[in-house]
């Protein structure tokens, strides 16, 4: 059955094509416009990157000779106008974004907020309805104010729940007009892997540090519900989704404790969506929490806040398939990964991309339908690309991995819908302009639709380029992914 392709239907009428960007990857401006500084500002390029995303913060001052990509991004706060424009040209009906919530409280508890960062904002949104682009906004995208990591811990502090809420109030009162499609957290799942990167935790000890993990994680999540809340009391037609970073596991073998694990490396990355679309804390989970000695600071009316403000959809990022193997002995070649690496599929393609990247559209797929599964809710793919090294020649850029990578996965979301009943909202491409990588915090590592004349220090004219996908998407999205070709 997996060979049957779709043909005559076609994706629904109503599709959300676009592409995503993050603030603290494209927005640079980071000391303009009354902005304070984000932890994310603090996130290093070089070797010590993944350490730092990791928790492992000796202080908070600035590293002598150290690039910080995020506070320059592609500058697209003095080139949103441009930007945009291309986007509208493309033919986009969303576009995935997000707000930097330093920009909105530069502190992050203050009284008031900033207006100045507010009305960009507002400007912002405008100018996407001007070329009738719907913004899917996400509240926070690895960025929180550092203030509140400085003097809270971030999300460790039951604290942050509180300035979050005012910070969703004022946003969701000043955009009610202006955006109905809200995320909560970026990839949330990631906080068990990446604590300050994800929640601004500094890690104080390995012996504590899946406790610390855990209760921001729980903080997180009832900030989410509250948000939920808050967004469907302002108005009722807001629709409000968690994310994940997605992608099914399969296991190295057949043997049973290869299906079991990779089982559940599955059941952990859905253990979020199961708290955020279900409402309660499954019993796998508890029970794991239970065996670790992990405390779970349920206070107050949490239980009841999760139970009564579930997620109306589930987005998820993808980018591959991950391998897994029980025995560790046994012979597995690694690979790599967006963010992590995992076992190299020797069923999959070889590398796609200068990253070395497997490319699995099959996998979207069965992610797709897990999920639904799962949950019986309507999805949303937030990201979905490649990461490759293009070259600017005569002001042209022939990307044609990116072409193949992107084209393969839509043929399968395709079919996940037309053939599986997977009800999808919507698609947006990851980067559909070059920005800085999460991963490696560099520029050469381009996703776009769109090249962004600056290199790894930031530096170049920021010219904008259109490459050979940029075309290519624009005839998906005209003819609503029935040209594929």
């Amino acid at each position: 059955m997996i060979n049957k392709k779709s043909n005559g239907d076609n994706f629904p009428k109503d599709f959300l094509w676009g592409g995503a960007i993050a603030a603290n990857q494209c927005e640079g401006a980071w000391n303009i416009g009354g902005r304070g500084m984000g932890h994310v500002d603090l996130v290093p390029q070089g070797c010590n990157r993944f350490s730092v995303m990791m928790g492992n913060l000796d202080n908070f001052n600035d590293k002598n000779d150290t690039y910080y990509p995020s506070r320059t991004g592609i500058d697209f706060y003095h080139h949103y106008k441009e930007d945009i424009a291309l986007f509208g040209e493309m033919g986009f009906k969303v576009l995935r974004m997000s707000i930097s919530w330093s920009r909105i409280f530069p502190n992050g508890d203050e009284e008031e907020p900033n207006e100045e960062g507010l009305q960009f904002y507002e400007d912002v949104f405008k100018e996407c309805h001007k070329y009738g682009i719907e913004p899917l906004v996400t509240m926070t995208h690895y960025d929180i104010p550092l203030h509140l990591v400085k003097e809270y811990q971030g999300w460790e502090s039951r604290k942050t729940i509180e300035f979050f809420k005012k910070y969703v109030r004022t946003i969701l009162m000043r955009y009610k007009d202006l955006v109905k499609y809200w995320l909560t957290f970026n990839e949330i799942n990631c906080i068990t892997a990446l604590p300050y990167f994800a929640a601004g935790v500094v890690v104080r000890s390995e012996e504590e540090k899946l406790q610390q993990i855990y209760i921001a994680a729980h903080h997180e999540m009832i900030a989410s519900a509250w948000a939920t809340k808050i967004a469907h009391e302002i108005n009722p037609k807001n629709k409000i989704g968690c994310m994940l970073a997605g992608g099914i596991t399969y296991p190295y073998t057949c043997a049973p404790q290869d299906i079991w694990q990779a089982y559940e490396v599955d059941r952990n990355n859905y253990f979020f969506a199961d708290v955020l679309a279900r409402g309660y804390y499954p019993v796998y989970k508890l029970k794991e929490l239970e065996h670790e000695k992990i405390i779970i600071p349920f206070k107050n009316d949490d239980k009841k806040i999760l139970r009564e403000n579930t997620v109306d959809f589930i987005s998820f990022s993808y980018y591959s398939s991950h391998l897994t193997c029980a025995d560790p002995n046994a012979y597995a070649e690694k690979g790599e990964g967006n963010m992590f690496p995992t076992l190299r599929n020797p069923y999959l393609k070889e590398k796609e991309s200068a990253w070395k990247w497997q490319t699995d559209g099959l996998g979207l797929r069965a992610t797709l339908n897990a999920f639904y599964d799962r949950y019986q809710k309507p999805l949303f793919i937030a990201e979905n690309g490649v990461g490759g090294i293009d070259e600017l020649e005569n002001g042209e850029i022939h990307d044609e991995y990116h072409i193949r990578y992107i084209k393969e996965h839509l043929h399968n979301l395709k079919d996940a819908i037309v053939l599986d009943g997977v009800e999808v909202m919507g698609y947006t491409s990851w980067g559909c302009i070059d920005l800085v990588s999460a991963s490696t915090g560099q520029m050469k590592k381009r996703y776009g639709f769109i090249y962004v004349d600056a290199n790894d220090q930031g530096e170049g004219t920021f010219k904008r380029y259109k490459k050979d996908s940029f075309y290519w998407y624009k005839k998906v999205i005209a003819s609503n992914g029935e040209d594929l070709d």
